[in-house]
C-alpha cells in the first residue's frame, strides 16, 4: 500500500475511534486567523459526511426522483422548553448543511418549538445525485417529509439559498405555512437578464483551491473573522481530496444553476403568508442587500423587515443573541396578525 494511503487509512482508523463528542472537541482549537495555505494535516472529507458528527440523531427519508434512488438526511428535534405545539422547518444555505446551525436550532427548541433541520439533497449526509435540480424538487421533498412526519403546520425559515427554498415552498404550500423567514436570503434578481445561459457539464470541473473557498467563506463577515468557521471551510476543502470529488463538483455545479434558471423574484408576489425578512445590511454576496430586501417585502403580501447594520451574511453567526430573540419573537406572533403590525 502507498506510504499516502496508508496516512489516509491511519487516519480514518483513528478516527472511528473518537465519540462524536471527542471529535468536536478536536475541531474546537482554531488559530484566530485563517493560515494561508491548507494546513498539511487536512485529509479528506467523505462524500456524505460520515466522520462528521451532528448534534441530534440523524433520520432519513427514503426518495426515488428521476427513476433514482435517494436519501435525504434530517435532524428531527424536540423542544427543549416548555413546548409551544409550533414546528420550525430550517433550510441552510448554498454551502451549508443542518449542522451547521446548531446554536440556532439549539435556540429554537430551548424556546420550545419543534426543530426540523435537513440537508438536502446534494448536500452533508444526503445522497449526492446528478440530476436536474430546481427548487421544485427542493420543495417537493419538504412537503414528503412533512407527510410523513405527520405535519400539517410549519413555521419555515431559511438563510441564504435557503431563504429561496422557504420562497418556493410557502408559494407551493400556502396551507401548510404559519409563518415564513427569509434569512439574508441570495436569488434577489433574476440573472437571466443580465448573462446569458452557460451549459453547466461544459468545460472542466477542476479542483476549488483552499484559497477559493476561504475567500469565499470571508464573504459572509465584512469585519472580523470567527475563528471556528474555519471548521467549514476545513471540511469543503476536505471534499476536494474525496474520490468523489468530480461527482461532488458536478453536484455542486448543477445547484448553482438553480440560481440562474429557477428565479423565485416571481413567487414572493403570491405569498400571503406572514413574512419576515430579516438580515445583516452589509452582506457581501449582493450590492445593495438593504436595497433588495426592501424589494423581498414590498413584494410579499404580509411581510415585516428587520436590517441590521454592519452585520453580514451570517447574523446567526455574528450577533447570535439579538438575531435569535427577534427570529423567536416573530415565530411566536399570531400569524393571522398584520407583519405591519408585528414590530
Amino acid at each position: 500500500m502507498p506510504s499516502i494511503s496508508r496516512k489516509i487509512w491511519a487516519a480514518a482508523a483513528a478516527l472511528a475511534l473518537l465519540t462524536p463528542a471527542a471529535f468536536t472537541a478536536a475541531e474546537e482549537q482554531w488559530p484566530s486567523t485563517p493560515p494561508k495555505e491548507a494546513p498539511e494535516d487536512w485529509g479528506p472529507v467523505s462524500a456524505n459526511f460520515e466522520e462528521i458528527p451532528y448534534p441530534y440523531p440523524v433520520h432519513f427519508l427514503e426518495l426515488n426522483r428521476f427513476k433514482q434512488d435517494m436519501r435525504m438526511a434530517y435532524m428531527d428535534v424536540p423542544p427543549t422548553g416548555k413546548a409551544n405545539g409550533q414546528t420550525v422547518f430550517w433550510q441552510h444555505g448554498m454551502n451549508f448543511y443542518s449542522e451547521a446551525y446548531t446554536d440556532t436550532i439549539k435556540a429554537l427548541a430551548e424556546a420550545g418549538f419543534r426543530v426540523i433541520a435537513v440537508d438536502r439533497i446534494g448536500y452533508g449526509k444526503s445522497s449526492k445525485p446528478i440530476i436536474p435540480y430546481d427548487f421544485n424538487f427542493v420543495a417537493a421533498n419538504m412537503k414528503d417529509l412533512l407527510d410523513k412526519l405527520g405535519i400539517d403546520k410549519v413555521a419555515i425559515v431559511g438563510h441564504s439559498m435557503g431563504g429561496m427554498v422557504v420562497s418556493r415552498f410557502a408559494m407551493l404550500y400556502p396551507e401548510l405555512v404559519s409563518h415564513v423567514v427569509m434569512v439574508n436570503q441570495i436569488g434577489l434578481t433574476d440573472q437571466r437578464q443580465g448573462r446569458p445561459w452557460r451549459d453547466p457539464y461544459a468545460g472542466d470541473l477542476g479542483v476549488a483551491s483552499y484559497q477559493s473557498i476561504l475567500a469565499g467563506h470571508r464573504r459572509y463577515f465584512p469585519d472580523e473573522w470567527p475563528p471556528e468557521h474555519l471548521r467549514f471551510v476545513k471540511r469543503q476543502y476536505g471534499q476536494t481530496m474525496s474520490g468523489e470529488w468530480p461527482r461532488l463538483a458536478m453536484v455542486r455545479r448543477l445547484q448553482g444553476q438553480m440560481l440562474y434558471e429557477d428565479p423565485v423574484v416571481y413567487d414572493w408576489q403570491h405569498i400571503a403568508t406572514k413574512a419576515l425578512v430579516i438580515g445583516g445590511e452589509k452582506d457581501g454576496l449582493v450590492a445593495d442587500f438593504p436595497k433588495l430586501a426592501r424589494n423581498v417585502a414590498d413584494q410579499l403580501q404580509n411581510a415585516a423587515l428587520i436590517l441590521y447594520p454592519d452585520v453580514g451574511h451570517a447574523p446567526q453567526i455574528e450577533i447570535p443573541d439579538r438575531f435569535h430573540r427577534d427570529l423567536i419573537r416573530f415565530l411566536r406572533s399570531d400569524p393571522d396578525q398584520p407583519a405591519s403590525e408585528w414590530k
